[in-house]
């Protein structure tokens, strides 16, 4: 494969075939933001790129959960400000919430945890409603598939004690040219590896 090369932009490392025709970092709505690069975006061939790394939350008593909350709100509006969803659009990246039952082990144990809890899913069903199609939910509609596994509990690969966390949307659009998407496990069980592992998505355009 030929890439035009790994480039850092406000240190954050992006890998493209092609040079990105637009990269661009925050909210960009004149309002204080914690950290710009949360949220990250590429126009690569005319299809915007949005990474974001939504906050965990802390606790439910956090102000550090309100300001989640509020960071899927702002989201949603900074949508609708800069994107069609009816036009391609890929939205990817750590959205700190796992979105049913299927997608965490134990959900009896987890209802108050920041990343399960009732609100912060209604919440994030409520910016993927602006146009997203969750893509590897579609084409695996009782898979049940995770992508992070706590690093803090050593057994927690091998038990599969996981959380479907990590997610890729398309606009409805890009559907028709979708070929395959996965989970690499074997990144997570590779020495001193991120608690997160690798998914990744194919498009043929």
């Amino acid at each position: 494969m030929n890439f035009c090369g790994q480039k850092s932009y406000n240190g954050v490392a992006i890998l493209s075939r092609v040079e990105p025709e637009e990269v661009a970092f925050g909210f960009q709505d004149g309002e204080d933001q914690e950290d710009p690069t949360r949220l990250a975006r590429v126009i690569i061939r005319g299809i915007p790129i949005i990474n974001t790394y939504i906050p965990q939350g802390h606790s439910l008593d956090s102000p550090k959960y309100a300001y989640k909350l509020e960071w899927f709100q702002r989201l949603k509006r900074y949508f609708s400000r800069n994107l069609s969803a009816n036009k391609p659009v890929i939205w990817c990246g750590d959205m700190n919430v796992a979105p049913d039952s299927i997608d965490v082990h134990h959900p009896e144990q987890h209802l108050k945890h920041v990343c399960f809890h009732e609100d912060a899913r209604q919440t994030y069903q409520d910016t993927v409603s602006w146009g997203f199609v969750d893509v590897f939910r579609h084409h695996y509609p009782r898979k049940q598939q995770f992508t992070f596994w706590d690093y803090r509990r050593p057994d927690a690969m091998e038990a599969n004690r996981g959380w479907r966390i990590d997610h890729m949307m398309v606009t409805p659009s890009l559907l028709k040219y979708f070929q395959a998407i996965k989970v690499d496990v074997n990144a997570r069980k590779a020495d001193q590896p991120s608690d997160h592992t690798i998914l990744w998505a194919e498009f043929s355009l």
